[in-house]
């Protein structure tokens, strides 16, 4: 019987559970968990404290997920890795064996080494449950909440704690919100939005030093809070990889089966760095629907079955106080192609075409057809079986040309 350790118990690990057993419904499962939870949904954590969901609904599988498919959830930390012995040494002494072992270890906060950060009492991160519900033990009516990141975390976060205090100041040293996902024009629609909802925002200055509770501004301006939350960014958790003798970057190395550079070694989800079609190299991809794709990947390949990953593109899906943003693909400055669309009734569309071929888009507000764009980005398709006009309005099948909806509908128009 066949043995399986999975390093990890997020989105990615659920992904290689049921990869796994898609090939092999007998070997021997076992998953490494630091967190002490079953898998959960890590972007709801902001919508539980927003009163939106609870702690059962936000499991990302049934109560009776591993037992269903036989495999032994195991709560300790991965330490030493030594895939030549095929061992991992756990925190609590004792010692995993495995054929192949898959490293889902996700990723961490960024804490930068803010001069006096030692000295703020109630400090947080916000990126796993346990984080939310720390930080909802600290909040108060009164309190007033300093978060460093405007990135998807950070305004994740203030919108999910928004109406539990009373004020939230989102700083950041980028001179936009969402700056890794958004183009000037884009983060100032939703930037207006979440001011709106009663946000405040210091952009292109951020904490340098604290003195209990009082942030010192690289402006040279001070901020004096109760709560300060860490989002600055994260880093993918690859030590584990490294230490094993792995080839890793900002990530985990992996080919497009979910292989590592070390022999009978996988890796998935937020802690790799695969190959991204969009740009044609491989990069972080974090993302959820990313990593169940690797991880199922990964399992089934374990298994000794085939499977390959070689469409992946950055895709994110998100809202603030109900307006809506997806985007997908990569962009580019004026001047390296076209870049179409405006603003809308009640955001913004943002589509980039180079060489004949959507690269990427952005959408604020109607995401109606999101998908479609999605697709023909994902698959590199020709505009020239398009009619461009109709594309830059709306994602319909009328934007196809006649031959092209033809084929795709099978004769049926």
């Amino acid at each position: 019987m066949s043995k399986y350790v999975i390093i990890g118990n997020g989105v990615a690990a659920a992904g290689c559970i049921e990869g796994i057993r898609s090939t092999d419904k007998t070997g021997d499962i076992t998953i490494i968990s630091e967190e002490k939870h079953k898998v959960y949904s890590r972007p709801l954590i902001s919508y539980y404290l927003e009163g939106k969901t609870d702690l059962k609904r936000m499991n990302y599988r049934p109560e009776d997920f591993y037992e269903k498919n036989g495999a032994a959830l195991r709560f300790a930390k991965a330490g030493k890795l030594d895939v030549k012995k095929r061992t991992i040494s756990l925190s609590d002494g004792s010692t995993e064996t495995f054929e192949k072992v898959c490293i889902a270890a996700g990723s961490a906060p960024f804490v930068p080494p803010f001069e006096g950060l030692d000295k703020v009492e109630r400090k947080f991160t916000f990126m796993t449950l346990d984080d939310s519900l720390a930080l909802e033990k600290a909040l108060t009516k009164k309190s007033r909440v300093l978060i460093v990141g405007a990135g998807l975390i950070g305004l994740k976060c203030a919108e999910g704690i928004k109406e539990r205090v009373a004020c939230v100041t989102v700083c950041d040293l980028a001179d936009r919100v969402l700056s890794s996902i958004l183009d000037s024009e884009c983060a100032a629609v939703m930037q207006k939005h979440l001011e709106k909802n009663g946000i405040s925002f210091m952009l292109a200055d951020t904490a340098v030093k604290f003195d209990k509770n009082k942030a010192y501004m690289k402006s040279g301006k001070e901020v004096e809070f109760d709560i300060l939350v860490l989002a600055v960014g994260v880093r993918a958790n690859t030590s584990l990889a490294s230490d094993a003798g792995a080839e890793v970057n900002r990530g985990i190395i992996v080919d497009t089966q979910m292989k590592t550079t070390a022999e009978n070694t996988y890796a998935a989800g937020d802690c790799t760095e695969g190959f991204d079609s969009s740009i044609g190299a491989n990069r972080v991809l974090a993302i959820l629907p990313n990593a169940y794709m690797q991880g199922f990947c990964a399992g089934v390949n374990m298994a000794g079955g085939k499977n390959s990953i070689t469409d992946a593109i950055p895709m994110n899906s998100i809202g603030f106080f109900g307006l809506h943003c997806v985007s997908a693909g990569s962009y580019f400055e004026k001047g390296e192609g076209e870049i179409a669309g405006g603003k809308t009734e009640d955001g913004i569309k943002r589509l980039y075409i180079k060489d004949n071929r959507l690269t990427g888009y952005i959408i604020i507000g109607d995401v109606t057809g999101a998908g479609v764009y999605t697709r023909l980005v994902r698959e590199k398709t020709d505009l020239k079986d398009l009619d461009t006009d109709k594309l830059k309005e709306s994602a319909t099948l009328a934007m196809f040309m006649p031959d092209a909806r033809h084929k795709m509908l099978g004769g049926a128009v």
